[in-house]
């Protein structure tokens, strides 16, 4: 049990330690990796050590961005956080939680979205549930059939085609809010390789249109699984070409398995009537610095308005005071403002808004926003008017 715990970022002779820590809390593999444990750009790992030096807590700051209505967010998105059996419960994660949010801040991050095991500790440091990550099961002879459309060519693609791929992934999603968007070091370093087994394309005209990334899976009996890892188009008969194609593979893979991303080209075809939840993984947002949060994403053209509010965030003590928000013409921001509000907003309140989990009376009722008698607490809708958010990447 550390008395005191002293926070700071890992250097490499601290990984190995880092690297044993997680494979004890995430029960991974025992075999240690053929290669040495090696600093990673796009991110920042942390350290809490007791006064022996030893490491008993850690966490990871990925250097994400993040799409919200067109605009790409910096975000510090966490993962990897462990700490050893014998501190847990004396603050350890807390004290990591608050030196990455600050080292966030520092580097110009906005807002961050993480993946709990358990979700309490992370409430306590300001974060809410804002999503689920769906992963459904589908028969795969339910899947539509259709006839191959004549100005459509199918092809398997090439790692020659993944920059064409990237480019269609972002049509998709950037006009949405919170997914990925999948620039930066960390993805500039990763293995550019075909994803899976394979990827089917559908082009038209010679333009990417639609594509699926997908692993076969073992066998071909009753229990055979076709996983599909992303499978995005940006026309409706892009579509009905990709679902055509994963339901050709009925006869020896019976269960489709992916993750829909909501009101997609995919999705409207798709059978979910019938899809059984496989998997869902929560996920919960809070802002880094709210007035960087607000400032930095875009804002629905007709939203407008004018709310003054006071925000309470314990852990990044930057974000607290008297805020006014101003939304007009596709912008927003947050200024300071002098003296009381008539709203108080928990920062978990905030973070359920913002990402349009909530809108401001059920954020009321759930007793993260309080305000004075007679004051309607739906004056904060305006903080949720970007509509709801979504990840795509499980991290």
């Amino acid at each position: 049990m550390p008395a005191t715990v002293h926070v700071r970022e890992l250097t490499a002779d601290d990984l190995d330690a880092a690297w044993e820590l997680g494979r004890f809390a995430f029960g991974s593999d025992p075999q240690r990796p053929a290669h040495a444990p090696a600093p990673v750009p796009g991110l920042t790992r942390y350290g809490a050590f007791d006064d022996s030096g030893r490491l008993v807590g850690k966490a990871i700051d990925l250097h994400h961005d993040q799409w919200w209505s067109g605009r790409a967010v910096p975000a510090a998105d966490v993962a990897g956080v462990a700490v050893a059996p014998e501190a847990r419960g004396h603050g350890v994660a807390r004290a990591l939680l608050s030196a990455l949010l600050r080292g966030a801040r520092d580097r110009q991050a906005a807002i961050s979205a993480l993946y709990p095991t358990v979700a309490g500790p992370y409430r306590a440091c300001g974060w809410e549930a804002a999503g689920v990550l769906r992963t459904v099961d589908l028969a795969t002879a339910a899947l539509p059939r259709h006839r191959p459309a004549s100005h459509l060519t199918v092809r398997a693609g090439t790692p020659a085609d993944l920059p064409a791929v990237d480019a269609l992934y972002e049509r998709v999603t950037r006009h949405r809010n919170g997914m990925l968007t999948r620039r930066g070091e960390l993805f500039d370093a990763a293995d550019r390789g075909l994803p899976g087994d394979g990827v089917t394309l559908v082009e038209a005209d010679g333009e990417l249109v639609g594509y699926a990334t997908w692993q076969r899976g073992r066998g071909y009996g009753a229990d055979s699984v076709l996983t599909v890892d992303e499978a995005l188009a940006v026309t409706p008969e892009a579509a009905r070409e990709i679902v055509g194609v994963l339901g050709s593979w009925a006869s020896v893979a019976p269960t489709l398995r992916l993750c829909p991303l909501d009101g997609d080209a995919v999705s409207t075809v798709l059978p979910l009537e019938s899809a059984r939840d496989h998997e869902r993984d929560l996920w919960m947002h809070r802002p880094v610095d709210v007035a960087r949060a607000v400032s930095a994403r875009g804002w629905p053209a007709h939203a407008r308005g004018v709310v003054d509010f006071a925000l309470t965030d314990p852990l990044a003590e930057w974000n607290t005071g008297t805020w006014r928000l101003t939304v007009a013409d596709g912008d927003a921001e947050l200024t300071r403002v002098g003296g009381e509000a008539d709203l108080r907003l928990d920062v978990r309140g905030f973070a359920l808004l913002y990402a349009g989990a909530a809108r401001a009376r059920s954020v009321a009722q759930a007793g993260l926003l309080h305000h004075s008698p007679g004051v309607d607490p739906g004056a904060l809708d305006l903080l949720a008017c970007g509509g709801p958010a979504q990840l795509l990447d499980y991290f």
